[in-house]
């Protein structure tokens, strides 16, 4: 990773640390090993839709690569809790723009994971995704890697 990566990184762990909310609705995972910035764990709760039960923590793994933060993280929800969602598979990958060809280095973790917050608090329906059978017996380990077709502002 480089230096410029380590630094932007460090920077935003440092940030999601102090801005975690008091409620516990977004916090960095105290799984979350703070020398690793190659893989940072990032707890939310979704508290105010009653589609999801508030006590439960949805686990979010935000995988950065050599280019960040000129190219996006990978980011799935990982875990024994995967949201069910019109956007998110099964296996945890989400498709959602800024984290694919909508992606900009203004962004950061901390309002990645508020924009997947806000996604599944704005849900109206509990269902997964058309074919989240069938993409998730093929789909790539990283979902960078998957072509993706955006048929509304999410996915």
């Amino acid at each position: 990773m480089s230096l410029v990566a380590r630094k932007r990184l460090a920077k935003e762990v440092k940030e999601l640390a102090q801005t975690s909310l008091s409620d516990g609705t977004l916090s960095l995972s105290p799984d979350s090993d703070s020398d690793n910035l190659e893989n940072v764990l990032i707890d939310i709760r979704i508290v105010g839709n009653p589609l999801y039960d508030d006590s439960v923590t949805y686990r979010i793994s935000y995988k950065p690569d050599s280019e960040y933060p000129f190219t996006a993280p990978a980011v799935t929800f990982v875990g024994p809790e995967i949201p069910m969602h019109p956007h998110i598979y099964s296996n945890g990958h989400i498709c959602l723009n800024i984290l694919y060809d909508g992606w900009s280095p203004v962004q950061t973790m901390t309002s990645v994971a508020l924009s997947l917050q806000s996604m599944i608090l704005q849900n109206t329906v509990l269902e997964r995704p058309p074919g989240d059978e069938q993409y998730c017996s093929r789909a790539p380990a990283n979902p960078r890697d998957s072509r993706w077709v955006f048929h509304d502002d999410n996915c």
